[in-house]
C-alpha cells in the first residue's frame, strides 16, 4: 500500500490522469486489492460497489483518452456515508431495513459529485440514523480503527466507516456528514482531515436527515490539502457565487485564537500534550496566538446532555416517514429518540432560540480572530469491551462529542487534521474552528497550518497491517 496511487494528493491524481500516467482504472484496482486484503477486517463498508466502479473508471478513461473532462473528481475513487441517496445502490442509514427507494434518488450533493464522473468504491457504515459519535452499530457491527492492530477500538461516528475506508486504502475522498462531530471525530479518531460545512451553505436534501436544523455535509480526505481541492470541484454546483478557497496564507499574517477552559477537560493521556505542542510549533513558525474562550460552551454541553434538537428532530422524522423502524433500534439510539416523547413544545422553540443565539455571541467573538483551535476530540478512541458496562457508552459518546458540538449549536464551520498520536499510539486531531460561511478562508488556514506541520503520513506514518 505505501505505493498505491489511491495515496497520491487528489491534485496529482487529477494532473497524472490528464497527463495519461495514471488511468481510472488503476485507481479503482488500486482500491478492490486493498478492500480484498483488509475489507473484512476494516469493516468500512456496508455496501461495496468494486465491480460496478471498474466497469465506470473503464468509461471514464475513455472519456479521458478521447480529451473529454467532466470535472476535477473525474476517476477519483469515493466513498459515500449510508444516508446519501446514491442511484444503484441501497440506503439503510444504520438501520436493519433497505429504506424506500426514494432514498436511492440523488439529491444536490451526489449529483455536484456524480457529474464529474468518480469512481464510488461503495456506502460506508454509520451509526444508527447517525445517531452518536462513536462509530457503532448494533446491526450492522462497527468498523475496526485501523490504527490499533490488537485490540477493537471505535473509529468514531456518526460517518464510522468514511476515514478507515481512506486509512484503508479503498478510497482517496469520503463524502460524510456533520450534526455534533460526524465528520470531525472520525476525522480526528482514524487520523484523516475532515471539514464540517457551516449549515445551510450546502444542501442536505436527500441525505437522510438526523436533525434538518443542524445537519450539514461534510468531507474526509487525507489531507487540508485534498478537502480544499474536493470542495473547490464541489462548491460551484452548492453554493454558487461563492469565492473560491483563496491562496495559502503565511502563517504570520495568521491571529489564531486558543482557549484556556472547557475543551481541554478530561483529555486522555497525550492529547492535551500533542495539541499543545502543535500550537507552540505553530507560534514558533510566526503565527500570533492569543488566549480566547468562546462565550456560553458551558450551556452548549448542558443542551447537547439534554438533547439538544437531535433527539426531538430524528423522533419526528422516524415517526412521520419511518415509524416501523422505531421498534427495531440500536438500544443506545432507541433511548435517546424515546426521551424526545417527554419534551413539550415550546421547550423546543426555546432550545431553538438558544442556539440562534449562541450563534450570534460565537461570531461576534471570533470576529476577532482568523481561527480557533481546540482538541478536536478529547479521549482515546474506546474499544468496544470497554463500552460494554452499564452507563460506559453514554459517557464515552458525550465525551468524544463534547468539543466538536460547540461547532455546530454555535453555527460555526470547522475543519481537523492529525497532529500526532496520544499515550495509547492512536491518532490526535487539531480543530480549526472559523464563523460562519467563512469555509473558504477556513481551508486555506488549514493548509497553512498543516504545511507547516505535516499531513497524515507526516505525523502518523502508516497504520499497522492487520
Amino acid at each position: 500500500m505505501p505505493h498505491s496511487p489511491i495515496l497520491l494528493p487528489l491534485s496529482e491524481q487529477h494532473a497524472r490522469l490528464r497527463a495519461g500516467s495514471l488511468s481510472a482504472v488503476e485507481l479503482v484496482e488500486a482500491a478492490m486489492e486493498q478492500h480484498a486484503r483488509r475489507g473484512a477486517h476494516d469493516h468500512a463498508y456496508l455496501t461495496w460497489n468494486g465491480d460496478a466502479a471498474l466497469r465506470v473508471a473503464r468509461a471514464t478513461d475513455a472519456v479521458l483518452d478521447s480529451g473529454g473532462d467532466t470535472g476535477p473528481l473525474m476517476g477519483v475513487p469515493v466513498s459515500i456515508k449510508d444516508l446519501y441517496a446514491v442511484p444503484g445502490l441501497p440506503t439503510y442509514a444504520g438501520s436493519p431495513q433497505r429504506l424506500p427507494r426514494e432514498w436511492e434518488a440523488p439529491g444536490p450533493m451526489v449529483s455536484a459529485l456524480l457529474r464529474q464522473l468518480p469512481s464510488v468504491m461503495g456506502k460506508t457504515h454509520t451509526v444508527e440514523f447517525a445517531f452518536g459519535g462513536l462509530g457503532t452499530n448494533a446491526h450492522w457491527g462497527t468498523p475496526r480503527n485501523p490504527w490499533d492492530a490488537s485490540h477493537h477500538r471505535t473509529p468514531g461516528g456518526s460517518s464510522a466507516g468514511a476515514g478507515v475506508s481512506l486509512v484503508g486504502g479503498t478510497a482517496s475522498l469520503a463524502l460524510g456528514s456533520d450534526t455534533a462531530g460526524s465528520v470531525r471525530v472520525p476525522a480526528s479518531m482514524t487520523g484523516v482531515a475532515g471539514l464540517k460545512t457551516t449549515a445551510g451553505r450546502w444542501s442536505t436534501a436527500q441525505i437522510v436527515p438526523l436533525s434538518p436544523t443542524l445537519d450539514t455535509p461534510g468531507l474526509l480526505a487525507r489531507s487540508v490539502d485534498d478537502l480544499a481541492f474536493a470542495f473547490q470541484a464541489l462548491e460551484p454546483f452548492l453554493a454558487p457565487g461563492h469565492a473560491g478557497v483563496p491562496a495559502v496564507p503565511d502563517l504570520a499574517d495568521l491571529t489564531l485564537g486558543v482557549p484556556e477552559a472547557y475543551f481541554w477537560e478530561d483529555c486522555s493521556p497525550g492529547i492535551a500534550e500533542a495539541v499543545q505542542m502543535a500550537i507552540r510549533r505553530l507560534e514558533a513558525a510566526g503565527a500570533r496566538i492569543v488566549s480566547l474562550e468562546l462565550p456560553r460552551t458551558d450551556e452548549v454541553f448542558e443542551l447537547f446532555q439534554q438533547g439538544g434538537l437531535a433527539a426531538i428532530e430524528l423522533a419526528a422524522f422516524l415517526n412521520t416517514e419511518l415509524p416501523e423502524a422505531i421498534a427495531r433500534l440500536d438500544p443506545n439510539v432507541a433511548a435517546r429518540v424515546s426521551a424526545a416523547d417527554a419534551i413539550p413544545g415550546w421547550e423546543y422553540v426555546r432550545r431553538r432560540g438558544v442556539i440562534d443565539s449562541l450563534s450570534a455571541s460565537a461570531a461576534a467573538r471570533l470576529a476577532g480572530v482568523d481561527a480557533m483551535l481546540t482538541p478536536t476530540v478529547t479521549i482515546t478512541p474506546p474499544t468496544l469491551e470497554s463500552l460494554e458496562p452499564e452507563g460506559a457508552y453514554a459517557r464515552a459518546n458525550m465525551q468524544a462529542l463534547r468539543n466538536t458540538v460547540v461547532g455546530n449549536f454555535m453555527g460555526l464551520c470547522a475543519l481537523s487534521l492529525p497532529v500526532g498520536k496520544d499515550a495509547a499510539g492512536m491518532p490526535v486531531g487539531l480543530q480549526v474552528l472559523a464563523g460562519p460561511d467563512q469555509d473558504a478562508r477556513l481551508l486555506s488556514i488549514g493548509r497553512a497550518i498543516e504545511h507547516e506541520l505535516g499531513n497524515a503520513l507526516a505525523c502518523l506514518g502508516m497504520p499497522p497491517s492487520p
